[in-house]
């Protein structure tokens, strides 16, 4: 596809000095696509900055990247996939919740003309591991009613571990305004434009150090137009835009 890496892996973080080691690790040791690792910060003090730049040397495909669009995570992912520079990208946490080694089989599918692969938690052989109740049954509830009412091709609408084709990203404008919101809202383009999807199952584990940044009641109403986005494209008399 191009002469320099296929896949660019971004990692947005927010202080993770003790995720951040073993996640780059786990992604160089299970990951044999050839790809570059973009671990994008807010600011410098960003305890996470100290441990990557230890690192490198031993991890030459990590670089970092400060985000100067604007503080938060949403704003992290932007930055990265703008600074990213393969055909395939792909984003996953710092809090090593997700399966590395399910990456080789989502750049193959991607290859192949998907222009979303999702990891899947929702479909046969995913799973979650702990994680708060009301947050994990809300996530299950979107993924599988949009996939069964509305009929996205994939279970898991809202999981940010995603891989993404360049010339879609490249396609669309972002629109979500902060929080995880991305993942469903590029979902929800995707699907609304007919694009070919798929999945791959994975189990998300929740973090063992460190604190998570999700807030559900801040970020639902922003899941939430996404939704029913995708749900009015499905009621009589809706048209697809």
């Amino acid at each position: 596809m191009t002469d320099g890496p296929e896949l660019s892996i971004v990692v947005p973080v927010y202080n993770e000095p003790d995720n951040i080691g073993p996640t780059l690790r786990r992604i160089a040791g299970e990951v044999t696509t050839p790809h570059e690792v973009l671990v994008v910060y807010d600011f410098d003090a960003d305890t996470t900055v100290p441990v990557v730049r230890e690192l490198q040397p031993e991890l030459p495909a990590v670089r970092l990247h400060r985000n100067d669009i604007g503080r938060g995570v949403l704003n992290a992912m932007k930055a990265g996939i703008a600074a990213s520079e393969a055909p395939l990208v792909l984003i996953t946490m710092a809090d090593g919740s997700d399966e590395m080694d399910r990456v080789d089989e989502m750049v193959q599918l991607g290859r192949g003309g998907a222009a979303i692969v999702a990891g899947s938690r929702y479909m046969k052989g995913g799973g979650q591991v702990g994680g708060p109740l009301l947050k994990r049954t809300l996530s299950r509830v979107a993924g599988l009613s949009l996939h069964w009412l509305a009929g996205v091709p994939i279970h898991d609408a809202t999981n940010n571990f995603k891989l993404y084709r360049r010339d879609f990203l490249d396609s669309v404008t972002i629109e979500s305004t902060g929080g995880f919101e991305l993942a469903l809202e590029l979902t929800a383009k995707a699907s609304r434009a007919s694009l070919p999807m798929a999945e791959v199952p994975t189990t998300w584990r929740d973090r063992s150090a460190g604190e998570s940044q999700f807030q559900l009641r801040a970020w639902l109403p922003r899941y939430l137009r996404w939704y029913l986005h995708l749900l009015r494209g499905r009621l009589p008399g809706s048209a697809r835009s």
